[in-house]
């Protein structure tokens, strides 16, 4: 077979590559040594005998795009489509890094149901970990398409071991989302309690709408705050709590969340003596008499609602200061502001 397309200005091939149908392609030996630290050896190799290399395996055309990659280090999106697979096997055999990676990424964005499985165990023979991770991921989203198909049954009669990493890896991602959604559940109800102890703060502080401090001055307009549910909802818990009879023996449920808001906010605080959220002080004599910090499962609520209270604060903190104007200073006028 004449050389490749575009070759024509280099010297005359000095190798033959034969495949398995027994065509052969005209080579240089330079050019495929470079490319290939295999391929370099087997020429040193065939040196003193018939300047030739068997690539054997894999259909011609295969073979013929593997060789058009080592001169000119590209590969259309049509022969990826048809010998994708062949190629990947072909550049970890021969050790052809640069269109290993060219493969991996182009098998990626190829997956199915029909071929994953075939590439799965591919990847897995060719050293191939980032495509290994990507089929995984497939099959855990489309693990009951995958399982109707012939490669799926083929792999369960032959490759049993596969099949088992499979299922686990399937099991373990089931955990990890479960996980991830119980985290994000607890986060969102630890940002609801920092959200409550801000408003319950800024009630008993400053007063918001109908609900404030005894000594605030009935004149001055209490408008609603910016976190407008969450304080009204406690607005109506101190409002209940004020009248309610059946606080003393814990018959409320109503009073016994606002209690624990009280004594939730009391943890926290730390000037009980200025504070004027009710019970601060009486909560926080009571937690050092009985012996502070006794209960594991309370220190560590405490512990994630300071956490969330921080986290909510740096991120108000930063949108201010995207939000905030920034001058422009002139570069001779900038080095006086400079540490």
């Amino acid at each position: 077979m004449p050389p490749f397309a575009g070759a024509g200005d280099m010297p005359q091939p000095d190798i033959y590559v034969f495949t398995s149908a027994g065509q052969r392609i005209c080579a240089h030996s330079k050019i495929l040594a470079s490319a290939s630290p295999v391929l370099e050896s087997m020429i040193e190799k065939h040196q003193s005998t018939e300047p030739k290399i068997t690539i054997t395996g894999v259909p011609f055309d295969a073979v013929h795009i593997f060789l058009q990659f080592m001169y000119f280090a590209k590969c259309s999106h049509e022969q990826m489509d048809k010998y994708g697979m062949h190629l990947l096997a072909l550049s970890h055999v021969y050790s052809v890094q640069r269109l290993k990676q060219v493969c991996t990424r182009g098998l990626a964005r190829r997956l199915n149901v029909e071929n994953v499985v075939d590439v799965l165990q591919l990847a897995r023979l060719c050293d191939a970990p980032d495509l290994y991770l990507q089929c995984m991921r497939f099959l855990t989203n489309s693990y009951k398409a995958v399982e109707e198909t012939e490669a799926w049954n083929f792999l369960q009669d032959h490759d049993p071991h596969l099949e088992l990493q499979i299922l686990q890896y399937i099991d373990e991602n089931e955990l990890r989302r479960k996980r991830t959604r119980r985290h994000r559940r607890e986060q969102s109800l630890y940002m609801q309690l920092s959200e409550a102890m801000d408003c319950l703060e800024h009630i008993c502080s400053e007063g918001c709408m109908s609900v404030g401090p005894c000594d605030m001055d009935p004149n001055k307009h209490k408008g609603p705050c910016s976190k407008f549910s969450t304080c009204q909802g406690i607005q109506l818990l101190i409002k209940h709590f004020g009248v309610c009879k059946k606080r003393g023996d814990g018959g409320c449920s109503r009073c016994t969340r606002m209690l624990q808001l009280f004594k939730l906010h009391s943890s926290i605080c730390d000037e009980p003596d200025e504070c004027r959220v009710p019970l601060c002080r009486q909560f926080k004599l009571k937690a050092q008499q009985d012996g502070r910090g006794n209960d594991a499962r309370w220190r560590l609520l405490v512990k994630k609602v300071v956490s969330a209270r921080t986290i909510s604060s740096l991120s108000l903190t930063m949108r201010k200061g995207v939000d905030e104007p920034r001058i422009a200073l002139h570069p001779r006028r900038r080095r006086r502001f400079s540490l």
